[in-house]
């Protein structure tokens, strides 16, 4: 199985967050484009963004018109720190592959230790 390869869109680029998730060895993509979801899924790359309303649209749109996307990771809002994110991407990362991701929406909080 293939490790899951992400795509930051444009509302979720913080330099501090880019450089920890390159520091942790994630594989990580950013690029600010109208055609993200479509790109990333050429990609073979899940998207990762704060921008729900626009990507759970997109989501069902895709699924509506039975066209595949590589996986849509979300935030429900920015109140987690880069700490935090991270800890919730390398568990997703670690229990989920590339494939198991495809057509799939995932808040990322149900990964997040609220505890910590």
């Amino acid at each position: 199985m293939s490790q899951i390869r992400l795509y930051l869109d444009e509302d979720s680029v913080e330099k501090s967050l880019i450089k920890a998730f390159c520091n942790a060895n994630l594989d990580v993509v950013t690029v600010a484009d109208n055609e993200q979801l479509i790109w990333a899924t050429e990609q073979g790359r899940a998207i990762y963004s704060y921008n729900r309303r626009d990507f759970c649209c997109l989501h069902n749109e895709f699924l509506a018109t039975e066209r595949n996307h590589a996986g849509i990771i979300l935030l429900q809002q920015q109140r987690y720190s880069v700490g935090q994110q991270l800890q919730g991407l390398l568990k997703l990362v670690a229990t989920h592959s590339a494939e198991d991701m495809v057509n799939q929406l995932v808040f990322l909080s149900a990964c997040i230790d609220k505890s910590s």
